[in-house]
Formats: structure tokens, C-alpha cells, sequence
């Protein structure tokens, strides 16, 4: 048993590794074409594997990993906490690290994802007032900005990994008698 490690450093590869893979997924969209992605089959399963399939198995082995092969055998519900958030905090960091970067480098992708929310919102309500289209892309361009996108990332993570490891803790905890 390494006491000198404790359960959210055990989790860095962990979370680093869930980060790159969500890098991955969105340079392969970039580079084979977001338009024809973002509202098709292939965006959904991209972000259910990002918020519900990624972070579960990366919480799992994380705390799977700090209970077997640090903490021999055991780990504690908090424990599992501090695993779990841990993965998915660094994971959110990678990720909204790179997407501020690539839209300094490209600025043209904000006016691509704008253009592709201006025609979802079209396509689903065809009534809808350029005063009220306005607005909603006022908002997504808001969200865009890199000082909202930095903490909002961090954020909605920060809670994904808290639901997540509450219930994988609740599965894989042993307690030390």
C-alpha cells in the first residue's frame, strides 16, 4: 500500500486519457465535416459516449484501480468521490483547454457552428421571428466566448463525475474493517 498517493491523483491517467479521447472525437468530426454530423445519428452517440459511456467506465476504473492496486482491496465511498470528480474535472480541463485554443486558431469554426444553430432552430420551428432567431443566436455565441466556455465545461463535469461516482461508489466500495 503507497500512502503517499492519494485517490485523486490515482485518476490522472484516468482523466487525462478520457480528455484526449473527447479531443479525438471532435477533431475526427472537424476534419470529416461538422455540418453533416452535428444533428445526424453520429453527433447523438458522440455525446452520449462523452456524458453518460466515457464517464462511467473511466470512474469505474479509476476506482477499480485505486482500490485494487493502491489501497489493496479497499476504498471508501469518499474515496470514490474524490476518484471520480477528480477524472472527470481533468477530463473537462483537457477538453475546454483545446476547444478556447482551437477557436483562437480557428475563428471561422464559431461563424460554422453558428450558421448550423441558425438552421436547427429554423428547422424546428419554421415560425419562428428573426427578433426571437436573433436572440438565440446572441445566446449561443455567448456560450462560445472562451471565458464562458472555460467554467461552464468545468462545471457540468464537475457535476457529470459527482452523479456518476455516487453510484459507482456505491457499487464498488469496501470499506476497511
Amino acid at each position: 500500500m503507497d500512502k503517499n498517493i492519494s485517490p485523486a491523483k490515482s485518476g490522472t491517467m484516468y482523466g487525462l486519457l478520457f480528455g484526449v479521447i473527447m479531443v479525438l472525437e471532435f477533431v475526427i468530426m472537424y476534419v470529416i465535416g461538422m455540418k453533416s454530423l452535428v444533428n445526424s445519428s453520429v453527433g447523438v452517440i458522440v455525446n452520449i459516449s462523452n456524458y453518460l459511456v466515457l464517464p462511467l467506465i473511466f470512474i469505474y476504473l479509476g476506482c477499480n484501480h485505486y482500490k485494487k492496486d493502491i489501497n489493496n482491496g479497499f476504498i471508501s465511498f469518499s474515496e470514490c468521490l474524490k476518484t471520480g470528480i477528480s477524472i472527470t474535472v481533468l477530463a473537462g480541463l483537457v477538453y475546454a483547454i483545446f476547444s478556447v485554443i482551437f477557436n483562437l486558431i480557428f475563428p471561422e469554426f464559431i461563424n460554422e457552428m453558428l450558421e448550423i444553430s441558425k438552421e436547427g432552430m429554423i428547422t424546428q420551428n419554421p415560425n419562428i421571428s428573426s427578433k426571437e432567431l436573433e436572440m438565440g443566436l446572441s445566446m449561443v455565441k455567448k456560450f462560445m466566448n472562451p471565458l464562458i466556455v472555460l467554467p461552464v465545461t468545468l462545471v457540468m463535469y464537475s457535476l457529470i463525475g459527482l452523479i456518476y461516482s455516487l453510484i459507482i461508489g456505491a457499487v464498488v466500495k469496501n470499506d476497511k474493517p
